[in-house]
């Protein structure tokens, strides 16, 4: 990083007191909202499972996630340089004990926020450094994500489920073109394959691209050359406009609903 694009960032780091604002209001509202959620729908799967038992956890430490890799395997798990790392995914994490007294992941859910062309388009805003432009070139916020979807995998890689919820919203996470009208009465197309808008293609990479806006809880096994491989995909579900807590719930609890059937506790315990 160059020190003038450093200086920059320290400065708006101090003004907007702190890292949220470096991201925006809009960004950090989101994450709350998907926290929020992500807490209803473990208080609707105590409710419905009263016979399991459920955690809630904000956070993993890097240490009990290598502890699980070497268990597996003792080739791995064996480097660490912070002992206190952890991944904090923004809707953190519901577990449920099995029949052999082990937590086991049932959903994690995380929520991306990156794109307001939409918002500024339809107020008459024009960005960009002379202020004369319709659209703002994407950034990279997303980058974080990748991490946490690596290390969830991780600490799941004997598991045959992998229930990785990735809510994305806004402009950067457009599926098919949008136009929308300025208060002059302008319309604006925001192209879905325009490569300095889109950013989504960069975390089809962590689901294989596979279809968005479905349940991919379920581990894919592929053979190659004979041998079978387990791929762990990303549910990733996207829209332009706002999450709303009666979109999203449904969703985690049809992903955390997956998990339990697949470790084997859905059927038996189901509330009667």
């Amino acid at each position: 990083m160059k020190k003038t694009q450093t200086d920059r960032l320290t400065k708006q780091h101090v003004k907007s007191q702190g890292p949220k604002g470096i991201f925006g209001i809009s960004a950090q509202q989101h994450d709350v909202s998907v926290k929020d959620v992500s807490k209803h729908a473990f208080e609707a799967l105590q409710n419905e499972f009263p016979k399991l038992e459920f955690r809630y956890r904000d956070q993993i430490g890097k240490k009990e996630i290598n502890k699980k890799l070497n268990k597996v395997d003792n080739r791995l798990g064996v480097t660490i340089f912070v002992e206190k790392s952890a991944i904090k995914p923004d809707g953190g994490i519901i577990e449920v004990k099995d029949k052999k007294n082990n937590w086991r992941i049932v959903l994690v859910s995380e929520a991306k926020y990156q794109g307001k062309d939409i918002e500024n388009i339809s107020q008459g805003i024009l960005v960009g450094k002379n202020k004369d432009q319709d659209i703002m070139v994407a950034g990279n916020a997303i980058e974080r994500s990748h991490k946490n979807i690596n290390e969830i995998r991780n600490i799941m890689v004997d598991e045959k489920h992998f229930p990785y919820v990735l809510f994305l919203q806004g402009s950067n996470f457009i599926t098919e073109t949008v136009s929308v009208r300025r208060p002059d009465g302008r319309v604006v197309d925001l192209r879905h394959d325009a490569g300095s808008l889109n950013r989504i293609d960069r975390l089809t990479a962590a689901n294989y691209s596979l279809q968005i806006n479905q349940n991919s809880c379920e581990n894919i096994f592929i053979s190659i050359k004979s041998q079978l491989v387990m791929l762990q995909a990303v549910s990733i579900y996207t829209k332009a406009t706002t999450w709303k807590e009666n979109e999203m719930l449904p969703i985690m609890i049809d992903i955390a609903k997956t998990s339990l059937r697949i470790i084997g506790l859905l059927k038996e315990m189901v509330k009667k």
